[in-house]
């Protein structure tokens, strides 16, 4: 446990933190670290795109259950990204056969996590709700573009890895609501996710059986230190994409952020080079984040 949670508004408040991060060790060592409030269709999803014997059909039953989301496809499926034909879409097999099982994750998870965000239950923390739901679109989305531009890693995945890094800020959310004294504070709050999101969201990317190259990526998105031989991997997609998306309005910052980060230069980030990505891929990206999380 972090002993940095003394400095807190009230001895209330610093007793109630270390009650609640001693949870949360628990959790994650004893591997119980899971989401239970959940949508039920994302864990339907889930678990048919994961059996290898799922059809095509049974993928279609799925998704078309929930008509929100069915109808959420269509409209990536028909965005400018993915249309390059100008052929619209109109049945939801078609649809799915073009943006690929990853996408369709990708897309069940922005939408349960618009569900969550809007549930009573969670009154209280819709900001944090809110900018985690946006910003997962557009790391989603700048993941994808860089992906595709920047390397040889599958951007359909890099794509879903985005929308999953914030899934360990979600499980902090959704079980710090029993603790109200904890968001009184935003800077108590934060200060947990931050320390605790990323070796959270590693263990349920694992409990869900992600790709270990997903889970490690969601573990070490903040580790900027990181390096290691060969071409760019997914793990440095992540790392990038995230700053991108927290550098939208500030292409100046951003190559500041970018000078000295070992995963920009295995992507082949200079300066200029970002800078052409973000112009060249700014639509790209508006269309993908606005599709997964419109």
């Amino acid at each position: 446990m972090s002993a940095n949670l003394t400095n807190t508004p009230s001895q209330a408040q610093s007793n109630a933190a270390f009650d609640f991060v001693r949870t949360l060790a628990a959790e994650l060592s004893g591997g119980n670290v899971d989401l239970p409030s959940f949508p039920e269709i994302a864990v339907r999803v889930r678990r048919v795109l994961s059996d290898p014997d799922s059809s095509v059909e049974q993928v279609v039953r799925v998704v078309g259950s929930e008509p929100a989301l069915a109808a959420r496809l269509m409209r990536i499926s028909n965005s400018a990204s993915l249309n390059r034909s100008g052929r619209p879409v109109t049945d939801l097999r078609t649809a799915i056969n073009r943006i690929g099982y990853n996408m369709v994750r990708s897309a069940s998870i922005s939408f349960s996590m618009a569900q969550i965000r809007n549930s009573s239950k969670l009154a209280g923390l819709e900001h944090h709700l809110n900018d985690l739901w946006q910003n997962s679109t557009v790391v989603a989305a700048f993941a994808y573009v860089l992906a595709r531009n920047c390397t040889k890693v599958n951007p359909d995945e890099a794509m879903l890895t985005g929308m999953m890094h914030g899934i360990g800020k979600l499980y902090v959310l959704t079980r710090v609501i029993d603790h109200p004294e904890l968001f009184a504070s935003n800077t108590m709050l934060n200060q947990i996710i931050g320390e605790w999101h990323t070796s959270i969201g590693k263990a349920i990317m694992e409990n869900w059986n992600f790709s270990e190259s997903m889970a490690a990526a969601v573990g070490e998105q903040a580790d900027f230190t990181r390096s290691h031989d060969g071409p760019p991997d997914l793990t440095d997609v992540i790392v990038v994409s995230i700053l991108m998306a927290s550098h939208v309005d500030d292409v100046p910052g951003l190559g500041v952020a970018l000078s000295d980060l070992g995963a920009a230069k295995r992507l082949g980030l200079d300066e200029a080079k970002t800078l052409a990505v973000m112009q060249e891929s700014a639509a790209e990206v508006t269309a993908l984040s606005q599709a997964l999380g419109s």
